[in-house]
């Protein structure tokens, strides 16, 4: 049975966040575009464009000692022809981050264009002590 087309930009999506948890610059480097505009907002960032400079936020974040350690979770592909998005949660730690990718079909494989996070707000009874607390 052949894989559905978001079958295969989860597929690509799952290689970006292994990047990420091995700290591979070497496979971040092949799962962005380079025939494409690419651009990344890192939480709490400005948009940074170009592969280049892409590129280097990543290793910056890579070889840190500081990296943190992330899972993706809830992922959902949504595909428009030869361009794709997904959504998913971040975890980090205790917090939540909301991201996108967005990835474009070059040279017959998904490669991501654009990577935007952003941290979540607590659920809205995280953020209120609770009556047995005050107590």
């Amino acid at each position: 049975m052949t894989p559905s087309l978001e079958d295969a930009v989860l597929a690509a999506n799952r290689t970006f966040y292994a990047a990420f948890a091995e700290r591979n610059a070497g496979g971040m480097s092949r799962i962005w575009a380079r025939d494409h505009a690419v651009a990344c907002i890192h939480p709490g960032r400005s948009a940074v464009h170009g592969r280049d400079a892409v590129l280097a936020s990543w290793r910056a974040i890579l070889d840190s000692p500081q990296a943190p350690v992330i899972k993706c979770a809830d992922a959902a592909a949504v595909v428009l022809s030869d361009v794709a998005f997904v959504t998913c949660v971040e975890h980090i730690g205790d917090a939540r981050v909301a991201a996108t990718n967005v990835f474009v079909l070059e040279r017959g494989e998904w490669r991501l264009v654009h990577h935007h996070a952003g941290l979540m707000v607590p659920p809205r009874d995280a953020r209120r002590p609770s009556a047995n607390t005050l107590n």
